[in-house]
């Protein structure tokens, strides 16, 4: 897809700047002021997805990444939104199901699964968390380890796994 143009990428980049300054109000208005026709650029959608998320309007966040999947099926960021909406929805067994399919195309995106494991954890699915989450860890360890020490979707998974070093200590 062509990249935007000037004015309209400035009302882009205003609205990511908007964001990252944590007023999703703001970057509301300036995706409002792209021109109409430009609205369903996948980048601007992207932009409208995080507006969305701040907003937690997850239906709409569903429908929008739905949309860019659509527009470019190579951007592993709308799979894994459409994902997490999805569970933001409680709708886990259906945001694990869509984005389990693409973890081949996207090797090198740690967050797939990361997100994979957070979904297993919520299932019950304890062993398969694990596996999703070694996977993670292969891919960025670092950031993995950071991103999972307060996410309470690995709650399961932690509590199981101190409950297991517990047996075995005793």
């Amino acid at each position: 897809m062509k990249p935007l143009q000037h004015p309209d990428i400035h009302h882009l980049q205003a609205a990511q700047g908007w964001l990252e300054l944590g007023n999703h109000l703001e970057a509301e208005k300036e995706l409002d002021e792209i021109a109409p026709q430009l609205r369903v650029h996948p980048d601007v959608l992207n932009v409208r997805w995080e507006v969305y998320a701040k907003e937690k309007k997850w239906e709409a966040c569903v429908d929008i990444a739905a949309a860019i999947i659509k527009l470019d099926p190579n951007r592993p960021e709308a799979w894994i939104h459409r994902s997490f909406a999805l569970h933001e929805l409680e709708r886990t067994q259906e945001a694990f199901d869509l984005l389990l399919p693409v973890v081949k195309k996207f090797r090198k995106a740690w967050t797939i699964p990361y997100n994979l494991a957070c979904y297993c954890a919520q299932l019950g699915r304890l062993d398969e968390s694990q596996e999703w989450f070694k996977k993670a860890l292969a891919i960025d360890e670092h950031t993995v380890k950071r991103a999972a020490i307060d996410d309470p979707d690995l709650k399961p998974l932690w509590d199981s796994m101190s409950g297991a070093m517990w047996k075995r200590t005793e």
